[in-house]
């Protein structure tokens, strides 16, 4: 990533991004850290977060979330560390001490002033990798943003999702995770949304399924707690639904 490369919903947008971004280090996965600031692509969010990924054997899948959002982390000489957690702070950035080494560290999301990614979207994604050769069979965006669903185009931007899919034998990936509180259905075969249930609050967890032993019917059950950081809905729900 570049300053050429900033993105933006509006040239406003797209000039703060640049200017934030010009003096920052990119060259690649394993650019260090740096005083002037390095971007680190994906960030610590992901490519792939704690949710892991689920694996469809009788179709040879493995289907992951995937997130593509930039960071820029800078180290900072340990004498001036205080002075710029203060400051820093009450702009949402993050710090770290890192007790024993000459140097503290602060991390940052890259967004625009008006909090939208400085990268080009999609910003996540749900993925199906060949299990036989390694290649993407499929991907498709996934989630919307909440303040972005006015605007065009926005269905196909995604979302960052802290959460994992699970898949079934009769060909559904579900997948909870997203900023817009929706549990999602996808055909494992193509990635097409099949649909997508309401949540009463974030649902930034892995869903489970059951086969209900009074019924027979199938349940597909998550938990839906909400995520701070994230700004989706806090609750303190689990939530099941019961596939015909």
């Amino acid at each position: 990533m570049s300053a050429d490369s900033a993105w933006g919903i509006t040239p406003e947008d797209r000039t703060a991004c640049r200017e934030m971004m010009t003096g920052t280090r990119s060259e690649g996965i394993f650019t260090p850290p740096s005083l002037g600031g390095s971007i680190v692509y994906p960030s610590a969010v992901g490519g792939t977060n704690w949710g892991g990924a689920s694996v469809d054997g009788s179709r040879g899948l493995l289907i992951t979330s995937v997130n593509r959002l930039a960071q820029v982390v800078r180290v900072i000489p340990r004498d001036n560390l205080r002075a710029a957690a203060d400051s820093g702070r009450r702009f949402g950035i993050e710090f770290g001490s890192q007790r024993g080494t000459p140097y503290g560290m602060s991390r940052r999301f890259l967004l625009s002033p008006k909090g939208v990614p400085c990268n080009s979207p999609p910003w996540g994604k749900l993925v199906a990798v060949d299990l036989s050769t390694g290649a993407i069979r499929w991907h498709v965006p996934l989630g919307m943003v909440p303040p972005l669903t006015a605007i065009s185009g926005s269905d196909q931007w995604g979302s960052i999702s802290l959460g994992g899919p699970i898949t079934t034998a009769g060909g559904l990936v579900f997948i909870g995770g997203t900023m817009d509180d929706y549990l999602r259905a996808f055909d494992t075969r193509t990635g097409a949304e099949l649909w997508k249930g309401k949540l009463p609050a974030g649902g930034q967890a892995t869903p489970m399924t059951y086969r209900s032993p009074t019924s027979g019917r199938q349940i597909v059950v998550i938990a839906a707690g909400g995520h701070g950081s994230l700004g989706t809905t806090l609750g303190d729900y689990v939530v099941g639904f019961a596939l015909r």
